[in-house]
């Protein structure tokens, strides 16, 4: 079965698909235009990782018949035209989540202690800055509100409370078993001291933290998202950012994959900034891969998919 691995792989991770056995698997950086071209008139399965996977693509692969999220968000596919097809689009819910969890601990931490700006100092020779100490944060006792409360926000609420941090979370209902108390967006908003943004992107969450959210936030607070760039309005971001509404963001999303350097936000000190690696490490692909490839033999044997979405 020849499987279309859409993301650039280096050694470790070309050995890992290498290994996958019964499964011919090619891969095919996600900026190499003419070899996805060559590539999609034989591929069967797209293992589909970030680059949107577009109604042309689709249409030019004649023999596919399923398209294997490898993560969780199906944003960046085109349903419709799968649909149509008759094509299956399957994801894989959970198998990333403690690696976005860590990741966001690590965000919220940054920001608040100026790592990356501490390391830029040293390597430029500059030992101890005033101006940088003053104001640096801790995460215990602050209050932490998670937007969203799915596997990650599972993952990270108890080690959020284990730090110190009071926890509260909105959700569209309060949840029983929950680390922390429920709010509305709003009360939220007006309650975090950091706000972490852990939802879909939906016709109804984008640009769900515009302005007019971003005023709700207390002065001095911090944003961290980890999900998808277009829950925040970039622009009122940079806004907040710069007249110190708010004291730092944490971002590994944004509207435009791969980003524009040249937007403002990406020049301002008090973000920190990482491509849309929260989900990137060894133990993400060993769980998706695994699931991927019994999906691939459920599709050969004619079996019902796991985690099918169309």
């Amino acid at each position: 079965m020849n499987v279309l691995f859409h993301f650039a792989s280096g050694p470790d991770l070309a050995a890992r698909l290498a290994a996958i056995p019964g499964l011919n698997i090619t891969v095919c950086p996600e900026q190499d235009e003419l070899l996805l071209a060559r590539l999609l008139p034989e591929t069967e399965i797209l293992w589909h990782v970030l680059k949107r996977c577009t109604a042309e693509m689709i249409v030019a692969a004649p023999r596919l018949r399923l398209i294997q999220k490898i993560g969780v968000g199906v944003n960046t596919i085109d349903l419709d035209a799968a649909k149509a097809r008759g094509i299956a689009v399957c994801n894989l819910p959970g198998t990333n989540a403690r690696a976005v969890a860590e990741l966001t601990l690590a965000l919220m931490l940054a920001v608040l202690r100026r790592l990356p700006r501490f390391n830029a100092a040293m390597r430029r020779g500059e030992w101890s800055d005033p101006a940088l100490q003053d104001g640096i944060g801790e995460l215990g006792g602050r209050t932490v509100g998670l937007v969203g409360y799915g596997a990650i926000p599972r993952l990270l609420a108890p080690v959020l409370a284990a730090l110190g941090c009071r926890l509260i979370y909105t959700s569209r209902t309060p949840h029983s078993d929950s680390v922390g108390e429920w709010r509305t967006l709003d009360a939220l908003l007006s309650e975090s001291d950091v706000v972490s943004l852990h939802l879909p992107l939906t016709a109804e969450t984008e640009t769900l933290i515009d302005a007019r959210a971003l005023a709700r936030m207390r002065r001095g607070a911090v944003l961290i998202n980890t999900a998808r760039g277009g829950l925040v309005d970039q622009s009122a971001l940079t806004q907040a950012l710069t007249d110190g509404k708010l004291a730092g963001a944490g971002l590994d999303v944004f509207v435009h994959e791969p980003h524009d350097a040249t937007e403002p936000l990406f020049d301002l000190p008090n973000v920190v900034l990482t491509p849309h690696i929260g989900w990137l490490t060894t133990g993400t692909f060993d769980r998706s891969f695994a699931l991927a490839a019994e999906n691939c033999r459920r599709i050969a044997a004619g079996e019902t998919l796991l985690h099918r979405v169309v």
